[in-house]
């Protein structure tokens, strides 16, 4: 093994060290941007050499946490996560000066990847996504990739998740033309030829991808510079790049939804933060089946189209911990 991994690293340029960091329980390496992203887009040829060559596949599931530090409702996705280690990956991306670990018996323990600073709207807020997407490709048994913040909550067990999101055929992208000054109104002439107001679309930062598009996220150079070059405030990058690079790339493999759940119901710039006191069955229910939608392209309507929610604060997790036996299907 060692022999094969050399001669892949020097096909590539790429520090044999870095093969073996996954394998170790920590996600930490010394690549820049540029190195992972390499590798990345390499896992495939590294793949078939190597992974199907000595393991039995089990596809897994990367919950990619993009946080401003610590996870205050951390116990409450331990909880979820227990007794199913076989069937998921974490990365926490946070602000570098960020230095608290998690104990040695927490999901979240050494999962923290290198990381840089985020400004909200900024184009540091994409490289942040794709950065996460980027390590968690490195997995090869990854094959779905959602992104989170520390304000989400599962909706519902993880088993039940798990099977929605690996049997889908398609990605969970928010993707919809907006005829608004918050939608058409953002885009930039100069966009074009590479991106036409047709082309242009807005939707929920917080996605799920199969590995097929993550790769292609990660890969995109073309679309993500006339982004950088062109999206400026009020246009914010986080609610139009992926929104229109599916669309651009590859509109069939998407659903044009998103599988988390937020609350707009008072307008604004931020949906509604839940705090301590609004936390109730009733509530967690009415999230859970308060909607209808298709699921891999069928014509039965599905009340499950949710499986995540935000924006919660820390205070909600004790009121949380105690309806946990009902919210994930646990025996009380």
């Amino acid at each position: 093994m060692g022999s094969l991994l050399g001669d892949y690293a020097k096909k590539f340029h790429i520090s044999t060290k870095n093969f073996y960091f996954s394998q170790l329980g920590t996600v930490w390496h010394s690549m820049d941007d540029e190195e992972l992203f390499l590798r990345a887009s390499h896992v495939t040829d590294y793949n078939y050499y190597y992974y199907y060559s000595y393991y039995k596949r089990t596809p897994k599931v990367a919950f990619m946490f993009l946080t401003r530090g610590g996870l205050p409702l951390g116990p409450l996705w331990e909880m979820f996560f227990k007794g199913h280690e076989m069937f998921f990956n974490v990365y926490v991306h946070c602000s570098p000066g960020f230095s608290r670990e998690p104990p040695q018996d927490s999901v979240f323990h050494k999962r923290r990847i290198p990381s840089k600073e985020v400004q909200w709207g900024k184009a540091s807020m994409i490289d942040a996504e794709r950065r996460l997407l980027a390590n968690a490709l490195l997995d090869s048994s990854n094959e779905r990739f959602v992104l989170l913040s520390e304000t989400c909550i599962p909706l519902f067990n993880f088993t039940m998740i798990y099977n929605y999101l690996v049997n889908s055929k398609y990605s969970f992208v928010s993707s919809f033309d907006d005829p608004r000054p918050i939608g058409r109104g953002r885009y930039n002439k100069r966009m074009w030829p590479t991106l036409s107001i047709l082309d242009w679309r807005k939707g929920s930062q917080w996605f799920e991808l199969n590995r097929k598009l993550a790769l292609k996220v990660i890969l995109d150079q073309k679309y993500y510079q006339v982004f950088v070059n062109h999206c400026r405030p009020p246009c914010y990058m986080d609610e139009h790049y992926l929104a229109t690079l599916v669309v651009k790339l590859h509109p069939e493999m998407n659903s044009n939804r998103s599988v988390t759940w937020v609350d707009w119901s008072k307008g604004g710039s931020h949906p509604i933060k839940f705090v301590r006191k609004d936390i109730s069955k009733a509530l967690l229910s009415s999230i859970r089946g308060e909607s209808k939608c298709s699921y891999n392209g069928d014509n039965v309507s599905h009340s499950i189209c949710f499986l995540f929610a935000r924006k919660f604060h820390p205070s909600t997790l004790e009121p949380l911990l105690k309806i946990v036996p009902y919210l994930l299907g646990f025996d009380p």
